[in-house]
């Protein structure tokens, strides 16, 4: 039996190879083969919208709010706050720092002159010689000496006990007065004395004296001095000026920011000439829009936005081609955009709050995982840009954002969007603390606060998402878990018409949902849509239920009472039934797809071979009347339905009796299938095939366990019951029902 299934395995495996369109794990996402005009078309005006509303969005607070009537010397009637931020070079606040760098410049002296040392020592001389001849001067009393040496200019404010001292001194004494004078300010002069700093200078006389003289000689010795100093260094006021004004000149361009919401001038505050500029400077006094300040963010809103369309045509391009998909996102990002707009600016907690991962949520349920990621970093730079161009709200919303779309997957159950919300909350909570915990340390309250308001943020997007996916589900004929939950739901009105008007195709549709629900698995394709859709793909027979064979009672065949075109008409024209049922009952559009692509474009092999024996010639049989509509399968899942229903139909036709007649049947009918082309279309690779073969052997096996053969009752009694006429027709027509 290994050497039949290999005999069978090898056409398939190479017709397989011929159509594969990928190799394993490289699996990208099929573009559409042609993409019409006006698809452009509605790509850039869609395009055109976004960019706008996430540029105005982005420049509003840039817009000025109002007039503010205010003039200097004023006293603030109320608090004014900054609109927007802004930093610009004051010139008030410079011209402060240049005169403080003026001021600080140090007064420039010139050299000590040594001419006026010399001219000093040379009048010291003089009125030294002078005092020994009063002090020599017998004749003369102390009044009159007193009063002639105190008329010499240098000695009239000389102290008077001092001077009684220089005219009682011993001559050995005042000798050495003379000179230690003429020493100290010989001393004193070569050093820089400046000018206004006299004082200084006569003050350090004392430690220049020579500790050998007496008390009297020194007293006598630091008066004389002292009254002879005078300054010998000047100021340059050139010199000088020229340094200030190098000072001034080095000091740059004063900055001075503020941030959105920051007071500027308080209530009851006297308004300064600050305060004008900055009110100026912010356009408040004279309110003005300036073209500039939306080029900026115009042009990031239009490169944003061909990013996020370049990114999705290279990973998820249907979103981009599929009207009412791109049409969803577009709306989406737009009304995320604007709520950002009101929340990111309101203040930190609001921030915080913004739940900006609804969005991933929203659009990788709707859309898919690629749109979730692309929407999360598009809305995480516009709120950054809206914060200020802060990078921790950039981060905290794209980040939040991405999250949400990598854990969510498939929300094939409602629990996966709130387990989501919890790793959301962790993420934020992570960027919290990056970015608030080394300026928030000393403030622990606050940075609790923030950190709530971010574990919150989670369930909060988490039931936003979960409410608006309600919504756009019908609104945008996209597929969504609680859509296809309220589908799959026995009591959904059109199961309900399949279970009463035709209950053999609904069982046959509960065991291809079984079957193609375990490939799926196998191969992480959508297994709640593939489930969904194999309830719905034969609904088309509810027309004609007892034209097919699984409603027939046995022994009554209405096709032995028809030509095969009349037969092949309404057994292929169970799809457009059931697409006219499924528009009925507004199933999803990808719902319906199981219904038209089931088939695929395959052929009615039983009815054409009988076409083609009553005709007696192949060519007098138009092929292409007993060929199913199509389209050929576009997606894993539609593919997958497609073989599972081929492939339970032609087991419980053929009744095997082992495992291994299924496996060779399931082979065969993959290999039909394979060659007929009718794969081509899809992305299942080689690999998922031999998955999907593998599944439904598996699961098929069951069909064909052995059964004990109960004795008829005719057998019991030894009666025979004739053999119903027709028999072997239904049999045959069983065979030919795929």
């Amino acid at each position: 039996m290994d050497q039949r299934r290999g005999a069978v395995t090898a056409p398939l495996l190479q017709l397989m190879s011929k159509n594969a369109t990928n190799t394993r794990g490289n699996r990208r996402a099929r573009p559409p083969r042609r993409v019409r005009w006006w698809a452009w078309l509605r790509l850039i005006l869609l395009g055109m919208v976004l960019a706008g509303v996430t540029g105005t969005v982005m420049v509003l607070p840039l817009l000025p709010t109002g007039r503010v009537v205010l003039e200097e010397g004023d006293v603030a009637p109320e608090d004014i706050r900054a609109p927007r931020s802004i930093t610009y070079e004051s010139a008030i606040l410079r011209m402060e720092e240049q005169e403080r760098a003026a001021a600080a410049v140090r007064p420039i002296y010139t050299r000590p002159d040594p001419a006026r040392a010399r001219q000093q020592l040379d009048r010291a001389r003089q009125v030294l010689d002078y005092l020994g001849a009063v002090r020599a001067d017998t004749l003369a009393s102390p009044a009159q000496k007193r009063g002639w040496i105190l008329a010499v200019p240098e000695l009239a404010d000389f102290p008077s006990e001092t001077l009684d001292t220089l005219l009682t001194l011993p001559d050995e004494s005042w000798d050495r007065v003379q000179w230690e004078t003429l020493a100290v300010i010989d001393q004193a002069m070569r050093h820089q004395i400046r000018e206004g700093y006299l004082e200084d200078a006569r003050e350090g006389v004392p430690a220049l004296v020579s500790l050998d003289l007496s008390d009297e000689e020194a007293a006598v010795t630091i008066a004389l001095a002292q009254r002879f100093l005078v300054p010998n260094s000047f100021l340059d006021a050139t010199a000088t000026a020229e340094a200030q004004a190098r000072a001034r000149e080095e000091v740059s361009s004063v900055l001075r920011t503020f941030k959105a919401g920051q007071i500027i001038v308080r209530e009851g505050e006297p308004v300064t000439a600050l305060h004008i500029e900055a009110l100026d400077q912010l356009g408040l006094r004279q309110p003005q829009v300036k073209w500039i300040d939306f080029v900026g963010p115009g042009l990031l809103a239009a490169l944003g936005t061909a990013l996020l369309f370049l990114y999705l045509a290279r990973f998820q391009p249907d979103v981009l081609w599929d009207g009412r998909q791109l049409l969803l996102l577009v709306l989406l990002l737009s009304l995320f955009v604007l709520g950002a707009g009101l929340m990111v600016p309101g203040g930190v907690m609001l921030r915080y709050l913004s739940p900006a991962p609804s969005l991933a949520m929203l659009a990788t349920a709707a859309l898919g995982p690629h749109a979730g990621v692309a929407a999360s970093i598009f809305l995480g730079g516009a709120a950054g840009v809206i914060a200020d161009n802060s990078l921790e709200i950039a981060t905290y919303t794209a980040l939040g954002g991405l999250v949400a779309a990598l854990t969510l997957g498939r929300v094939e159950r409602i629990g996966a969007l709130f387990r989501a919300g919890a790793y959301v909350a962790l993420a934020h909570v992570t960027v919290i603390a990056i970015f608030r915990l080394p300026q928030d340390i000393t403030q622990p309250r606050d940075l609790l606060a923030s950190a709530l308001a971010g574990v919150a943020n989670g369930p909060i997007s988490a039931s936003l998402a979960l409410g608006m996916l309600f919504l756009i589900g019908p609104l945008f004929d996209v597929i969504t878990t609680m859509r296809l939950i309220e589908l799959s739901r026995p009591d959904h009105p059109l199961l309900q018409r399949l279970l009463r008007e035709a209950p053999a195709t609904y069982h046959h549709s509960l065991m291809v949902a079984n079957l193609a629900e375990q490939a799926a698995e196998s191969l992480s394709a959508n297994v709640l849509l593939t489930r969904v859709g194999a309830y719905y793909h034969d609904v088309g027979k509810i027309a004609r239920p007892y034209f097919f064979v699984e409603n027939q009672v046995e022994g009554m065949n209405p096709h032995d009472q028809l030509d095969p075109r009349t037969s092949a008409e309404i057994i292929i024209g169970h799809v457009k039934d059931g697409l006219e049922l499924a528009r009925r009952y507004r199933l999803p559009r990808r719902v319906r797809a199981f219904i038209s692509e089931h088939h695929g474009t395959s052929r009615a092999s039983f009815l054409y071979s009988k076409a083609v024996q009553q005709a007696g010639d192949a060519t007098q049989v138009d092929e292409s009347d007993f060929r199913y509509p199509g389209p050929k399968p576009q997606s894993r899942e539609t593919a997958l339905v497609m073989l599972a229903d081929s492939c339970e139909a032609a087991v419980r036709a053929a009744r095997p009796t082992s495992a291994e007649e299924v496996t060779e049947i399931v082979n065969r009918v993959i290999a039909d299938r394979v060659a007929d082309g009718q794969l081509s279309e899809c992305d299942l690779t080689l690999h998922d095939l031999e998955i999907t073969r593998q599944a439904f052997i598996s699961s098929l096996k069951g069909l064909s366990h052995p059964r004990i053969k109960y004795p008829s009752k005719e057998q019991e009694t030894g009666e025979r019951k004739p053999e119903a006429k027709g028999r072997r027709k239904v049999s045959d027509s069983r065979l030919s029902r795929s």
